[in-house]
């Protein structure tokens, strides 16, 4: 939890549950490649269920330091959203359930929110091994849509704290 400071909305809840336990929201299984053109890196995460506020645990997410790089997932088990945008702002929300395949193409960040309640969700992941990644933007401008529960129901919202183009 403390990796993902600034990245939740509601800050009073972030630091309550911190205070609380620091709690791992996510496992990352690399399977090491040389980064060199040709190689390709994959690896398995899972995903916990659980929220910060209204909302659900996620992945940090990021864009590839190399921009024009896509990416492949599939989805082993669980449920959850993958959150996509361009630097320009465009976004799209990919649901993931189990056999799902969500492509992020070249030039959009990306993370995955697991919207389950008592699953884990479990992912395979594959991309060029040189791509690299970039969680520094994302940690300064935030992604512009937010997965939240609203009624019982998943909700994509506006994050208000998202920083447009203009005022990055």
């Amino acid at each position: 939890l403390s990796s993902m400071r600034g990245q939740y909305y509601d800050t009073a809840a972030f630091d309550a549950q911190l205070a609380a336990h620091d709690t791992v929201l996510y496992e990352v299984y690399l399977v090491e490649r040389p980064a060199v053109e040709g190689e390709l890196s994959s690896g398995l995460t899972i995903l916990h269920p659980g929220k910060v506020g209204d909302e659900y645990f996620m992945t940090k997410g990021h864009f590839h330091a190399i921009l024009e790089t896509g990416e492949v997932y599939y989805c082993l088990g669980g449920s959850g959203r993958m959150v996509m945008e361009t630097p320009e702002g465009e976004w799209h929300v990919a649901e993931m359930t189990p056999g799902a395949v969500v492509y992020v193409p070249p030039r959009w960040a990306h993370r995955t929110v697991n919207t389950g309640t008592t699953e884990d969700l479990v992912f395979f992941w594959v991309f060029p091994a040189n791509a690299g990644h970039d969680y520094g933007s994302i940690e300064r401008q935030g992604f512009r849509k937010r997965i939240v529960a609203r009624d019982g129901v998943v909700a994509v919202e506006d994050n208000p704290r998202w920083l447009p183009p203009e005022r990055r």
